[in-house]
């Protein structure tokens, strides 16, 4: 059923009473190519799931407080990583995140976080909300904001929208790098100060290009981007930067940004300070969502969340 088609969260509050809310799926019907709803809402039926569609921003958090308030066992995010973001922040809201599962349906455009946890599609979301291991997981923060996946500084939303599937397979986050720079020609980085606690209070300071802070995501520049998420540790990647000449040539990034190069520093660690020296903000993406700080203060709420995972995610990846 889909309560909340006609009029998102008022019309769920005065609708509700003839609801039974056990597992819910909030559908963000715009997500991706937008072509997705009447399959999610058919397996939402085969698995007895209760689905709300979403109209506008904010309701995905809206509906996973609500339904978690009352007493749901199960919420999944169907979008996107910024649309299980606003769910995640939600059930966080309801403070129910000890009693309330999360999932995940991927119907986004890139569904990072979702193949990270080993969910390849949404026929395969659905086995896994209905019979996948559970797994609790660490929830990264950001000035006391929790994120699941990352926290990116620097990336901007053209980069993000200029950025296709072929530059990311080749290029991996790299590609974001590359895209970002051609649309900056005058940038000269972030001046930016990280004191990382688990590092002996190590500071690093200077203009980057991004600085890249993984909870579910680590960033490497190929390959599988899954981080430990039950290590209690935040992956921390810190691009220097150099001129954006050099950088804007393939073979140039990969060498700059390999993993035995003096450009690139990579951290783990519990807590990080993120100092911005400029007088305007700088913009960071949370989960995809993007905001606007002049400081971050990151860290980890260890094995917070209860988490539908599929049979590739791994509890120790490969580094």
């Amino acid at each position: 059923m889909n309560p909340a088609e006609e009029g998102a969260v008022d019309d769920l509050v005065a609708n509700e009473d003839a609801i039974e809310y056990e597992r819910v799926v909030v559908l963000n019907p715009v997500s991706g190519d937008a072509n997705h709803r009447e399959r999610v809402n058919a397996l939402a039926a085969e698995y007895d799931c209760t689905v709300l569609e979403t109209q506008a921003a904010g309701d995905a958090r809206e509906f996973a407080r609500h339904v978690a308030e009352r007493g749901v066992s199960l919420v999944a995010g169907a979008g996107g990583d910024g649309t299980i973001h606003e769910v995640v922040r939600g059930v966080d809201d309801a403070d129910a995140l000890d009693d309330v599962t999360v999932g995940v349906v991927p119907t986004g455009t890139g569904n990072n976080f979702a193949g990270n946890v080993g969910v390849t599609g949404t026929e395969h979301a659905f086995e896994v909300l209905d019979s996948g291991e559970r797994r609790r997981i660490d929830l990264g923060t950001a000035n006391g904001r929790p994120f699941v996946n990352s926290c990116v500084g620097g990336v901007t939303a053209d980069a993000s929208h200029e950025t296709n599937p072929e530059q990311k397979e080749r290029l991996g986050v790299l590609a974001y790098v590359v895209n970002t720079l051609r649309l900056m020609t005058d940038y000269e980085g972030l001046p930016l100060t990280i004191e990382a606690s688990d590092e002996g209070d190590v500071s690093w300071s200077g203009d980057a290009v991004f600085v890249l802070v993984g909870n579910g995501r680590r960033f490497p520049a190929k390959g599988r981007t899954q981080a430990n998420m039950e290590n209690g540790l935040l992956d921390v990647t810190i691009i220097e930067h150099v001129p954006t000449a050099n950088l804007l040539q393939e073979a140039t990034m990969r060498r700059l940004f390999g993993s035995d190069t003096e450009n690139v520093t990579h951290l783990k660690t519990p807590t990080l300070e993120i100092r911005v020296e400029q007088d305007s903000p700088v913009e960071f993406s949370l989960d995809g969502e993007m905001g606007e700080w002049d400081g971050l203060t990151l860290g980890v709420r260890p094995h917070t969340m209860e988490l539908c995972v599929g049979d590739e995610y791994e509890r120790y990846p490969e580094e």
